[in-house]
């Protein structure tokens, strides 16, 4: 298989199951009869990050970027990727957004043909305001990203033997990045639901739009530029401020 074709799978296989682990937690959260209804934020968080953790170890082939704002950042930070290869990891990861999505409403699907207010269906594709202020709300995305994306280079610089510091945090897999998106829920999630993430707001939205989905309402397409603008913006601000506050170490 030539490498983009391994590019394709492994960050299509990645991210739907990173969406399916991690929109699943918010059905079963939200859906007042799951037998997880009223879990709380907390469990939100842990699911989602169980869910990068589980994405990251099937992805590896492909470095598990998993995200439009990732590849972006590494893109900038030194990262030697072509314009094609940037295209299919972007492509790939919108694509495994929507398949996630739909297994999810498969898996919960009479539970989604129950009634109940739409905003809550919804809710459990895609992110949404607490508060409704546009710009405000791309803040709070930007600099959740810009964390998220900002220790992940962190996480993949290597270390010097010879000058005693350690290899990058790379070297524990999966478990670093997932416990970051943990803490990144727990203390930036309330705003806007940090999505973080183009692929994980967008695919979701998209299948929620074309699944046949009872009384499901609108898509909030007002609001939805906010999820994917703000991601890649957070995203190219860690990527060039990595050139600058991070060492390379080789």
């Amino acid at each position: 298989m030539d490498n983009l074709g391994q590019i394709f799978l492994s960050e299509t296989l990645g991210t739907a199951l990173l969406v399916l682990l991690g929109c699943g937690v918010v059905a079963n959260v939200l859906l007042t009869k799951s037998k997880g209804f009223a879990g709380g934020t907390l469990m939100i968080n842990i699911g989602w990050g169980l869910a990068v953790f589980a994405g990251v170890t099937v992805s590896y082939s492909s470095g598990a970027h998993l995200n439009p704002a990732v590849t972006l950042g590494l893109l900038i930070s030194g990262t030697e990727l072509s314009f094609i290869q940037v295209v299919v990891y972007i492509a790939s990861q919108l694509l495994g957004g929507v398949i996630g999505a739909i297994v999810v409403w498969l898996a919960y699907k009479k539970h989604f043909d129950e009634p109940a207010d739409d905003g809550i269906k919804l809710a459990v594709f895609s992110t949404g305001p607490a508060i409704r202020s546009y710009g405000w709300n791309l803040v709070t995305e930007i600099v959740g990203t810009f964390v998220l994306v900002i220790v992940i280079i962190g996480f993949s610089r290597g270390g010097d033997t010879e000058l005693g510091t350690p290899a990058g945090l790379a070297a524990l897999g999966a478990l670093p990045v997932a416990l970051l998106v943990i803490g990144i829920g727990a203390s930036l999630g309330g705003p806007t639901g940090y999505a973080i993430n183009p692929a994980r707001d967008l695919g979701p939205r998209i299948a929620h739009a074309i699944l046949p989905i009872p009384n499901k309402g609108s898509g909030d397409w007002s609001y939805a530029w906010v999820p994917v603008v703000g991601p890649l913006i957070g995203g190219a601000l860690a990527g060039v401020s990595s050139l600058v506050l991070l060492p390379i170490l080789t």
